[in-house]
Parts: C-alpha cells; sequence; structure tokens
C-alpha cells in the first residue's frame, strides 16, 4: 500500500504518503464492514421506500378543515367574532390579488391581501339575528310621543352628522370620517329680536332660511370626537355672544340697519295720520287709537308690503304687493 501511494503521490512528502496511505486503508475497511448483512442499516428517518409498505395514517396529509365542514354547520360558531382571514376555516372559493400571467385572481391559500383587509364574516344574519335575540331583553318599547318626525324634531332638535367608511388602504381610519356636522333650527333656541338678529351675522352663509336651519361643520380636528366637541363648543359661544349687548349697540340708528323695522319708522306714522285724516273727512271726527289703526288687516298688508319691499328689494313681485296693499288700504279695488 505504501509503494502504491509513493506511486500516486511521488510529489509529497515520505511523511504525507504515509497519511495518506492510513487513510485510505481505513476508509477502505469501514466500506467493507458496512457491506457486510449484520451492519446493514435501514432506511433514514422520514424517508420511505416502495418496499416499506403503506405509510401510517400520522403521515398521511391532513384534508383541509374548509372541505370536511357540512353545509348546514352553525356558521355564528365557527366564525364568532373580528378576526383575520384563515383560508383553512372559509369554505368559499374566495379570490384577490393582481392576475398573473394574465389569468384569475391568486386562491385564498396563503392570500396575503385577503389577511390585510377587514372581514365581515362574523356578521352573518344569523349572528346578528342572534345578538338581537339577546339584547331584545335589554330594550325598551318606543316612545308613543315619539311616532312622527316632527315630533322627535321637536323633543331632540339637535342633529348629529357623522359617516362611517370602509376601505382597503394603510389606515382603517378614513380621512373623512372625522367630520361632524350639527344641525339646528333656530326656531328652538330662545332667542329675542336682538338676539336672532346678531346671531345671524355671526353664522352667515350657515343659516338657511328657507329650512330655518343652522348647519355647523368642523373637520379640523384629527378625531371625530374632537370635532364633536368643537361643534358643541361653538354652538355655546354663539349662543352666548348672541344675548350679549355691548355699550355701542344702544346708540344705533335706524340708518345703520341692515334691515327695515316698521316700528316706530315714518311709514307707520305715515299710514296713521293717513287713516285718521280720512276718518275725520268722513266721520267728522276720529276717536281711534294709534294701536288700533295698527291692527286694522288692511294696515297690516300694507306693512308687511313696505317691509317686503325695503329689504328685499324693488322687484316685480313686491311692487305689485306694494300696489295691492295701497288700493286696498284706500279702498280703491
Amino acid at each position: 500500500m505504501a509503494a502504491v501511494c509513493r506511486n500516486t503521490f511521488p510529489c509529497l512528502s515520505r511523511r504525507l504518503q504515509t497519511l495518506l496511505c492510513i487513510n485510505y486503508s481505513s476508509l477502505q475497511r469501514a466500506s467493507s464492514l458496512a457491506q457486510t448483512p449484520g451492519n446493514q442499516r435501514g432506511p433514514q428517518r422520514g424517508r420511505r421506500r416502495r418496499d416499506d409498505g403503506p405509510a401510517s395514517p400520522s403521515r398521511r396529509p391532513m384534508v383541509p378543515r374548509a372541505a370536511r365542514m357540512a353545509e348546514d354547520q352553525d356558521w355564528p360558531s365557527v366564525w364568532p367574532t373580528a378576526a383575520t382571514f384563515k383560508p383553512s376555516a372559509v369554505p368559499l372559493p374566495v379570490r384577490m390579488g393582481f392576475p398573473l400571467n394574465r389569468g384569475v385572481q391568486p386562491d385564498k391559500i396563503g392570500n396575503n391581501e385577503l389577511r390585510k383587509i377587514p372581514n365581515f364574516l362574523h356578521l352573518t344574519p344569523v349572528a346578528v339575528k342572534r345578538h338581537c335575540e339577546v339584547l331584545k331583553q335589554f330594550c325598551t318599547d318606543w316612545p308613543a310621543a315619539l311616532e312622527t318626525d316632527e315630533a322627535c324634531e321637536e323633543h331632540f332638535p339637535l342633529e348629529v352628522i357623522t359617516s362611517d367608511y370602509v376601505l382597503s388602504g394603510p389606515s382603517l381610519r378614513h380621512p373623512e370620517a372625522r367630520i361632524v356636522t350639527l344641525k339646528l333650527k333656530l326656531s328652538q333656541l330662545e332667542l329675542d329680536d336682538h338676539a336672532r338678529k346678531k346671531l345671524l351675522k355671526l353664522v352667515g352663509d350657515r343659516y338657511d332660511k328657507e329650512t330655518d336651519t343652522l348647519t355647523i361643520t368642523a373637520d379640523r380636528c384629527p378625531h371625530r370626537k374632537q370635532n364633536y366637541d368643537y361643534t358643541q363648543y361653538l354652538l355655546t359661544v354663539l349662543y352666548l355672544e348672541a344675548w350679549k349687548t355691548e355699550p355701542w349697540e344702544a346708540g344705533i340708528t335706524p340708518e345703520d340697519r341692515d334691515e327695515f323695522l316698521w316700528e316706530g319708522s315714518p311709514s307707520e306714522q305715515n299710514i296713521v295720520s293717513t287713516i285718521r285724516a280720512i276718518q275725520e273727512a268722513e266721520n267728522g271726527s276720529s276717536d281711534v287709537t294709534q294701536d288700533e289703526i295698527v291692527q286694522n288687516p288692511d294696515v297690516q298688508l300694507y306693512k308687511q308690503a313696505v317691509v317686503n319691499q325695503k329689504n328685499q328689494g324693488e322687484g316685480s313681485e313686491q311692487v305689485q304687493g306694494y300696489k295691492d296693499s295701497v288700493k286696498r288700504l284706500l279702498g280703491l279695488n
């Protein structure tokens, strides 16, 4: 064996040739022992030969849970609460994602897109019905006094409007879900003439004259609760400021007002003087008071025509109404 090593590796030193010969001899001895029938080992662990027979039941592939579910199973018991999508528990051929190679969308197995979004598998009609049956014992009958929308507006005049969104995005919070809108009929507030006019000046175009509705919208805060508190704060401040009377408001003259006021105006004095003159010409004297003249239906119609013409402008409708009221007041119809 040493001669063979020296002939095979002539360039190596004598010591290295001796070591190679020893290792080569050990390798041959181990190979011969492994080939004897008594030293043969069985198949490696985890691997099965064809002649080993059928696999044990523990090594057979398991059937997915979704394939073993019955059609009439109790689904609320399978998915009782909100949870991340699990393909093994949903017996539906759900697909989601971008189609690969112009084919169909990826199936539910290993689909991360289905795990990203919230699902409503826990809010099936059967589950909702069960929840309602449980909550029914805590509910009371609807009040009989709130059968109509008008009654609800009378007892609950404040209306708060918010919106919820279902979206697929990096956050579950939609940017517009924070917006809060508050609506209130101005007639529901206890305001005198001064406070009402001042409040209308403060709110500007947020007041709808046709429906008598005040609308306040808040969206500057990042959360809905913050915007709701802000709308309540704005309504409170507007109401309190409307009732305040500043010192300079006592010196306002009719020329400083933005709208025409009939009470105490020259138009009221002129119509009272005209009615008295007509009665004195017809009866020789006039013993009626100013309040009786002002409360006359014809005078009230004339008053409304003058107010409309002063505040709304001299349109064709206002001029025609003023003309009809004057003719009726003078008995020219």
